[in-house]
């Protein structure tokens, strides 16, 4: 009964099912298999299942923002996971934060890089992107902004090898910025909240003891205003909290610290090594703006200070800028830390 159900046609046995399911990659409601990926109902995480053979392409859709794709406001957004069947429907499964369908996504394009992670409008649209991108390039560079580059895709390709470690990095800040910059007055407010309804609950579980006719409400508003404020993500918990998302975050730096050094002059501060940085900074070089990794460096961090929600954006840069942006704003461009 509580086995998820697929939704294609090709169906697992219930051993393989389980044990699949068992020891899936569970990213916020859906879930990552060696057989399947598990996709949330609407109330259900991972409630149905379908096999990377039904999968046309799975895509990220962004609804109700002031920007998402478009290009304006890129940092408010209502993300889903959409999964295009070999049926030719489709299973929009909707998430509370966008970083997760980003992960969701990376890791299927790691694992499954023969299916497309982007709809067919949006390969359109990166196509026109990457033209318009290109005329801006130089022709000819010069041999030392050629060498430049090939440096940064050396990094850059040897740090993809060990993908976990710059994701948390841009997982954790982001998650550190999120709390940092909540008002405190709303966790008062969710924390109240949750009392009342906790005391409704229990008030309405007493007059059903003693079969007091208007108990049913008290029961029904108490469990709903519970589970509002728990889904929130405002009430402080083991893992939402300050020192929690503090701690995880110098895990990571020191996580990526570590993995850095055994790089002999890796060309990006541990702090922001991701593959995005090394992104920005090859393209820099390809306009003509820099000639060597120095310069690269801090014209990209002079362009990612000078974006903010005002600022048209390309699709790749949208993707560029959420992913990296938030540890360069922890550690205010620092190239050291204390």
């Amino acid at each position: 009964m509580f086995a998820p159900q697929p939704i294609c046609n090709i169906k697992l046995a219930p051993d393989v099912l389980r044990d699949d399911k068992k020891h899936c990659r569970k990213i916020g409601p859906c879930g990552i298999g060696e057989k399947a990926v598990y996709l949330n109902s609407f109330f259900i995480d991972r409630r149905y299942y379908v096999v990377y053979a039904d999968i046309r392409r799975v895509f990220k859709r962004v609804a109700m923002s002031k920007g998402g794709f478009s290009g304006k406001g890129a940092f408010g957004s209502i993300p889903y996971l959409v999964v295009l069947l070999s049926n030719g429907t489709e299973q929009q499964c909707n998430f509370k934060y966008e970083e997760q369908v980003d992960e969701f996504l990376n890791r299927i394009r790691r694992t499954h890089p023969e299916i497309p992670t982007v709809s067919e409008e949006a390969e359109k649209r990166l196509a026109e992107e990457r033209l318009k991108e290109e005329a801006r390039y130089v022709k000819d560079l010069s041999p030392a902004a050629s060498a430049a580059i090939g440096d940064l895709k050396r990094a850059k390709s040897w740090l993809e090898d060990q993908p976990d470690i710059p994701e948390e990095l841009s997982l954790a800040a982001k998650k550190k910025r999120s709390i940092d910059r909540m008002n405190p007055y709303y966790r008062y407010a969710a924390l109240a909240i949750f009392l009342l309804a906790l005391g409704s609950l229990i008030f309405g579980i007493i007059s059903l003891i003693r079969h007091d006719g208007i108990a049913i409400y008290f029961v029904l508003f108490g469990m709903a205003f519970m589970f509002y404020t728990m889904s929130s993500q405002v009430l402080p918990t083991g893992r939402n909290n300050k020192r929690y998302a503090e701690e995880r975050w110098q895990k990571a730096v020191a996580s990526s610290a570590a993995l850095t050094a055994k790089y002999e002059g890796f060309p990006v501060p541990p702090q922001y090594a991701h593959p995005a940085s090394f992104d920005r900074m090859i393209r820099v070089i390809r306009e003509g703006r820099a000639e060597d990794i120095n310069a690269a460096w801090d014209i990209m961090k002079s362009d990612l200070k000078a974006i903010n929600s005002d600022v048209t954006v390309s699709q790749t840069e949208y993707d560029e800028i959420t992913a990296i942006k938030p540890m360069f704003l922890l550690c205010e461009y620092k190239d050291a830390l204390n």
